[in-house]
């Protein structure tokens, strides 16, 4: 059974063919670093890093590029408003980034490029498009044209007749058409910016990473993926300014972007006061939970992202992690040609179908509850979560939280204390313990082999 991913270009599902088997080449769009990212932000990097895990199972190598946006109008103003250097407010931010994203077990990708590296390329764009007249100079700007390309909106299905016509908004006077956008604009002496042909300038948001992919991945890649809302004028305005600065080459073969996420039935917004963010609820839930939850729905849906749907997630991922606490084998490498028959990687491999991967890892730990000491069952349960990012701890500390060791070693004690309290007969002192230890949001588990204990 062939990959198979949705192709936006196309608006359909298609076989995937690398344009090289020995390499696939995946662009991610990365942060603006300016603040905290929200649970939106945190939804394409899991995506895209759950199909990056299937694509080193599939292919030899592959090259995944997610960047870092460094330099932008948001993070000036971020500085401003703060009083700092631009540089700390995007370094403090690309930090946080970071530390965010690993704790959602997100591996880290292949080249992470920021923007401000990759200025001398973004001039040097400018100016073959400049020179193929596909853009031009008007203010102290450079615009890319649009009405130079001919086939401008196929990537977001819209005509640019229509586009031209329907533009309702003031158009600034040194653009030619409404919907020209900006590849170099000018900088005041209090803004950051760079020398070039044109003047001290900075570069336009979708140049930059046209620019990064050029030179880390070549003039043609097999996947870009983002997030829907960049479809446009994004990733079109993108596939413009490369394909016309390489004679028509195609940019990108494959086309692929999540859906949005809903907070409690209701988009995602700042001016709805639903914006969460995953430090936020890093503080609350454990970063395997989030990711979980992520998950649960397919890539390219809506997702009602909420209290419920994290507890459920959490529920989940307890009820996998019981089926593991409870195997008596360890399992071991599965064999990748019977990985591959398997029903969790078939539903990967139709569009990252993580909701049938979901239920088949349920399947497997109900089997493994029923034959604990099944190797190939357990096997096979941890080679589809691995492809998935989950089930990355031990179970014991799972069930025990992110307690720290003093925490952890207070709670044994008082274990050990309820069973001696038990052994004397002294049952009032037992369940009180019990009691003490159930209000601090930890269970005890009693079995002929002693007590153990998880948070609830």
């Amino acid at each position: 059974m062939d990959l198979t991913v949705y192709n936006t270009a196309t608006r359909k599902k298609e076989t995937f063919t690398p344009i090289d088997n020995e390499c696939v080449k995946m662009y991610v769009c990365g942060p603006t670093v300016y603040n905290f990212v929200h649970i939106g932000n945190a939804r394409p990097v899991v995506v895209f890093d759950t199909l990056f895990r299937l694509l080193k199972v599939l292919y030899p190598k592959v090259v995944y590029a997610r960047n870092i946006t460094d330099i932008d109008d948001k993070i000036m103003k971020a500085a401003a408003d703060n009083g700092v250097a631009i540089a700390d407010i995007s370094k403090k931010y690309t930090a946080h980034y970071d530390k965010d994203m690993a704790q959602l077990n997100n591996l880290r990708p292949s080249i992470v490029p920021y923007a401000t590296e990759h200025v001398g390329e973004m001039i040097a764009m400018v100016e073959t498009l400049i020179q193929l007249q596909h853009a031009y100079v008007s203010d102290g700007h450079v615009l890319f044209d649009v009405t130079s390309m001919e086939d401008y909106g196929a990537l977001s299905n819209r005509s640019l007749e229509d586009m031209l016509e329907g533009a309702r908004v003031e158009v600034a006077s040194y653009k030619q058409h409404a919907g020209d956008f900006v590849l170099w604009k000018p900088s005041a002496d209090s803004e950051p910016g760079w020398d070039s042909p044109w003047g001290r300038g900075r570069p336009g948001w979708h140049l930059e990473c046209s620019a990064m992919i050029e030179k880390h991945l070549g003039t043609t890649i097999d996947i870009h993926g983002g997030g829907r809302d960049l479809i446009f004028p994004h990733h079109e305005n993108e596939r413009a300014q490369s394909q016309c600065a390489h004679g028509g080459e195609l940019y990108v073969k494959y086309w692929m972007h999540n859906g949005f996420i809903n907070i409690d039935g209701e988009k995602m917004s700042k001016s709805l006061g639903n914006f969460k963010t995953v430090r936020d609820l890093l503080e609350v839930y454990h970063g395997e939970t989030i990711r979980f939850a992520l998950l649960t729905g397919h890539y390219r849906s809506e997702l009602d992202f909420s209290a419920q749907l994290l507890e459920q997630a959490k529920s989940s991922l307890d009820s996998l992690y019981g089926a593991l606490k409870n195997s008596v084998v360890e399992a071991v490498d599965y064999d990748l040609e019977q990985l591959k028959q398997s029903e969790g990687f078939k539903a990967l491999l139709d569009d990252l179908s993580t909701p049938r991967v979901v239920s088949e890892l349920h399947r497997l730990a109900g089997e493994l509850n029923k034959q604990p000491d099944n190797l190939a069952i357990k096997s096979e349960l941890m080679a589809l979560a691995n492809l998935l990012g989950i089930l990355q701890v031990e179970p014991d500390a799972w069930f025990q939280g992110e307690d720290s060791d003093d925490s952890a070693a207070a709670i044994e004690a008082l274990i050990k204390e309820r069973d001696q309290a038990k052994r004397d007969k002294n049952y009032a002192r037992a369940d009180e313990i019990r009691s003490q230890l159930k209000a601090e949001g930890i269970l005890l588990l009693d079995s002929k082999d002693g007590t153990t204990w998880r948070k609830e």
